[in-house]
Order: C-alpha cells, then sequence, then structure tokens
C-alpha cells in the first residue's frame, strides 16, 4: 500500500482534504483554507495548490467561487438518494444475521471489450482493472460479481491485490463518487453463474448493474448476480421526489 512518503505532493494534499471533507470535520459549505494558506501549510507552489483544488472541484467535492475562495460542495439530493442505494454487501449480510466471506476469483489489468460500451468508457483509451468476486453467507454463495476499475480515476486500486479486502467496500471508503446509475433486472443463470452459486442452471436471478463517475470521470461498473429467493431490494421516497435512476 502507498506510504505518506512515498505519495506525491499532489495526492498528499489532495488526501487530506478529501479525508476532512469525508469525515465531516469540513461540512458543507464549509470554506476551506485560501491558496496562500495551503502553500504555507504545505511548503509548496501555487501551481500545485491549483491542481489540486481544480481537480476537487471537477470531482465535484468542492465549489471554487472568485475572489471568495473553496467551499465544501452542498451536495445535491439526488447525489444523497443515490448514496443510500448502494449497499455494502459484508454490512447487507451481517445486518441479516448472517456471517459473511468474500473470495476472490480473479484480478487482472486488461483492455477493454470493445463490444461492451460500459468497458469502453471505464478504459478511457487505456485498460481497465477488472475483478470477478464471490460473496457468501453462512458459507453459501450470496452474490456473484464483476467489476471493472478505471484506473485513471483509481490509480490505488492498482496496488490492492483485493485477496482480503472487498472491492466495493474499500471503494466506497476510499473514492468519493458524484454520480451514479443503477439498472436492475432479473436473469437466469448461465452453466458458469450457476456452478458458483450452486444452483441449477436457469434458476432465476436478480441482477444489479451499477456505474459510477466522479465529475465526469467513469469510476467503476459493477455487475452483481443474486439468487432470486436470497435478495431483495427496498426503495424509500419522499413525497415530491422522482425516480431518476434510469
Amino acid at each position: 500500500m502507498k506510504t505518506r512518503k512515498s505519495m506525491t505532493l499532489n495526492q498528499r494534499i489532495r488526501g487530506d482534504i478529501e479525508r476532512k471533507i469525508r469525515s465531516g470535520k469540513w461540512p458543507p459549505g464549509y470554506r476551506i483554507p485560501f491558496e496562500h494558506e495551503l502553500m504555507v501549510q504545505y511548503g509548496c507552489s501555487r501551481m500545485t495548490v491549483n491542481k489540486v483544488l481544480t481537480a476537487l472541484a471537477e470531482a465535484g467535492m468542492i465549489e471554487r467561487r472568485r475572489r471568495a475562495g473553496s467551499f465544501v460542495s452542498r451536495p445535491h439530493p439526488y447525489i444523497e438518494q443515490v448514496a443510500l442505494d448502494i449497499p455494502d454487501i459484508p454490512v447487507e449480510v451481517a445486518k441479516r444475521g448472517h456471517s459473511y466471506r468474500f473470495q476472490l476469483l480473479g484480478r487482472r489489468l486488461r483492455k477493454p471489450r470493445q463490444r461492451m460500451a460500459h468497458e469502453v468508457e471505464i478504459a478511457e483509451g487505456g485498460q481497465l482493472l477488472a475483478l470477478q468476486s464471490l460473496h457468501l453467507a453462512d458459507e453459501m454463495p450470496f452474490a456473484l460479481e464483476e467489476r471493472v476499475v478505471n484506473p485513471l480515476a483509481v490509480p490505488q486500486a492498482l496496488e490492492q491485490d483485493f485477496k482480503g479486502v472487498v472491492p466495493g467496500s474499500w471503494l466506497l471508503e476510499h473514492v468519493p463518487w458524484t454520480r451514479a446509475q443503477h439498472r436492475i433486472s432479473a436473469a437466469g443463470a448461465d452453466e458458469r453463474q450457476a456452478g458458483l452459486l450452486r444452483i441449477p442452471p436457469g434458476t432465476a436471478c436478480l441482477v444489479l448493474d451499477r456505474q459510477t463517475w466522479r465529475g465526469e470521470r467513469p469510476v467503476t461498473f459493477v455487475r452483481q448476480v443474486f439468487v432470486g429467493e436470497s435478495y431483495d431490494l427496498v426503495a424509500r421516497f419522499a413525497p415530491g421526489t422522482t425516480g431518476r435512476h434510469g
């Protein structure tokens, strides 16, 4: 894992700011230190600070106001609603009173499959990190997961082997995102899926496709296949809200 000494100064400054925002130490609307204050704090040039703040603004984490400074963004209600809809599977399994275990089935850096539009978008003209995983509850298969990650958006993911770290949980903890899209469908398990889930081929499964972005940059796409009888989705609505997941 990347140590503090091996980080570039840009990564260190950005990481410090992101941690303060995510932890709530710097709440929405909080004015972050001026550029000259950050320059003194980190002993760096204005260009370095400006690059970090520009990147944070593009990711939707801060708002830059001319002559007023930079402020922690106030989340759009839609972003807050979507955040509630991204389940952390280990937490969900534990809530149901079961023991959780994760098994990494595959991890490799590869080129995108051109017929998969989401993979082409995730790779951004280069490669993507592909991860295949199996989630278990009480040692029984709970969900099969296939995920691709954008190394340009999440370079630190290349340093994780994910053998003992659940990719989805790690991403939720380490990578802020600003937009997500869900697609829910039903499908019969194919031969490979059936073998891994220990069910007969053709068994009805719930399929959840989800993609997240950070600013305009795609972060990850995941397809999770749940045995139909073992998982359900609950949506909460408030007066005046509309479904915008697509």
